[in-house]
């Protein structure tokens, strides 16, 4: 009976190991995307400031990696923002699914202006505007780009980002 017991608090945990895993990734490719894009002149003054909305998970991991860490000359700042009208400018922005992307993109566009990464985890987000997009597809985390979005907002993204095995360019 202990036995089974242990099997079902198995079974019950690891979803959540596995949701780890995958907040883990999305962290840690939010970060290596930065690297990928042709920022403008504009992004490149003050603080390199990397927002997460509504996903204090991914925060805290962006966070611990990037402690102190400077990108070029920007030291790297990461902000939590727990709503949507807390929101301020910053040159990346993880949308968490939580925060409903495709109905509040024009809000969140508006806050944040030009020159801003906006990387999602929705559904259909770069129809809304989103540059980068996490998928699963077939049981693998995988992220779709769309480079017409990138540059409209005054983004340009390295091919080297696109010829990644788990790109999808859109």
């Amino acid at each position: 009976m202990k036995k089974f017991y242990l099997m079902l608090a198995l079974l019950m945990i690891m979803p959540v190991l596995m949701q780890g895993q995958v907040a883990k990734y999305k962290a840690v490719f939010t970060l290596n995307f930065i690297r990928y894009i042709g920022w403008p002149e504009a992004a490149r003054q003050g603080d390199f400031v990397i927002g997460v909305l509504q996903d204090s998970d991914i925060a805290r991991r962006i966070d611990q990696q990037t402690g102190g860490k400077k990108f070029g000359f920007q030291t790297v700042v990461v902000k939590e923002f727990n709503s949507l009208a807390d929101l301020t400018d910053c040159q990346v922005l993880f949308v968490s699914d939580r925060s409903g992307f495709s109905r509040n993109a024009a809000q969140i566009k508006q806050k944040l202006g030009n020159n801003s990464l906006i990387v999602t985890e929705s559904e259909g987000a770069t129809d809304h505007g989103s540059m980068i997009n996490f998928v699963v597809r077939n049981e693998v985390l995988k992220f779709e780009i769309h480079k017409g979005n990138a540059s409209s907002n005054g983004l340009q993204i390295s091919s080297r980002l696109e010829n990644m095995s788990s790109a999808i360019v859109l």
